[in-house]
């Protein structure tokens, strides 16, 4: 497949022709008149969302780690960071030179313009965070040239990206949109669950609140490529073959493998409230959420263990946690719409 065109001022395209790919855009991005109306209402939400490192207190958190962190809490705090900073610095990157060339719905071009934004922005609210807090601001964003699990974690998935990204067929673009999914709604969580760890206990409460504000995001990025692969499905339901869906399944199966070591390896069974069996069990968790959400079987058909992480990851005016609530109750505005 190519990259679409910037501007094609001989389509005639019609709204009902439109694609999530494969279609013959115009280069017009007109926010009156959308196919997918999802995206226009996710756009909203993440306009509303704005926010700003600044905007976060983090002066206790730099006496917490010089003084109240134990050892292997601080060694996981500063590994959460680094592996959190490689995540949002893949996905910046990826949206922009591997997604959004071959997405030719406008209106969802918009979304993923708007989330590269907000992962550049995760990756600010991070180097506010190292360089406040941290001891050695360098080793947290070279970690893994020290750190041979944090290497294995982040080759896997460059690797991943850039077997998708090359020679572009129909199927990659799907896939892609698996392993997006796969990304903003897996490895992400054993790092957001470790720092909530620490607040649970009264420590690094800044960090959490910074935490609360990226994974609001996260969401938003993970519901953005759930609708794709949804509107996908729909519109091309001869792609969603039973060798496609093996892949998909494989996908997940080794991308929570490697979750759960990562989860692991950087609490060393020593964080209270998120041993090993727990972090086991909580990322099987994810894995059958983020397949439920896209019509795919459950693979481990296992519960929540650990609600009080909802608790951690609300906003105060928030009524819902991000797994069972309207995505309207994300965003810092009063918008009122149906669930995605």
């Amino acid at each position: 497949m190519d990259r679409k065109h910037i501007y094609n001022p001989n389509s005639n395209e019609s709204l009902n022709d439109r694609r999530i790919f494969g279609g013959n855009p115009h280069g017009i991005l007109n926010f009156t008149k959308a196919k997918y109306t999802w995206a226009l209402k996710l756009w909203d939400v993440m306009e509303a969302n704005t926010w700003f490192p600044r905007e976060v207190d983090t002066t206790n958190d730099v006496v917490d780690y010089n003084k109240n962190l134990t050892a292997p809490e601080k060694r996981m705090y500063d590994l959460v960071w680094s592996q959190l900073i490689s995540m949002d610095s893949f996905q910046t990157n990826n949206l922009a030179d591997n997604i959004n060339p071959y997405i030719t719905a406008p209106e969802v071009n918009a979304c993923l313009a708007r989330q590269a934004y907000e992962e550049a922005n995760h990756s600010k609210s991070y180097a506010v965070m190292a360089e406040a807090i941290c001891d050695n601001t360098d080793l947290i964003y070279e970690m893994e040239k020290h750190d041979d699990v944090l290497r294995k974690k982040n080759d896997y998935i460059s690797n991943v990206y850039e077997q998708l990204a090359g020679n572009v067929t129909e199927e990659k673009i799907v896939l892609a949109m698996f392993a997006n999914q796969i990304l903003e709604g897996l490895y992400f969580y054993a790092g957001f669950t470790s720092v909530y760890s620490l607040a649970r206990a009264g420590k690094m409460l800044g960090s959490a609140q910074m935490i609360r504000f990226i994974q609001r995001d996260e969401i938003t990025h993970l519901l953005l490529f759930q609708n794709m692969i949804n509107s996908t499905q729909k519109e091309r339901p001869e792609l969603f073959t039973k060798e496609l869906k093996d892949k998909v399944y494989e996908m997940f199966k080794t991308a929570g493998a490697l979750e759960i070591e990562w989860g692991k390896y950087i609490t060393q069974n020593q964080i209270m409230g998120f041993t090993d069996d727990i972090i086991e069990q909580y990322i099987h968790y994810l894995i059958d959420e983020r397949l439920k959400a896209v019509g795919f079987e459950k693979l481990y058909d296992v519960k929540h263990p650990i609600k009080w992480v909802d608790d951690f990851s609300r906003f105060n005016d928030q009524k819902t946690n991000f797994f069972e609530g309207n995505v309207s109750n994300y965003s810092k505005g009063s918008l009122s719409f149906d669930d995605f």
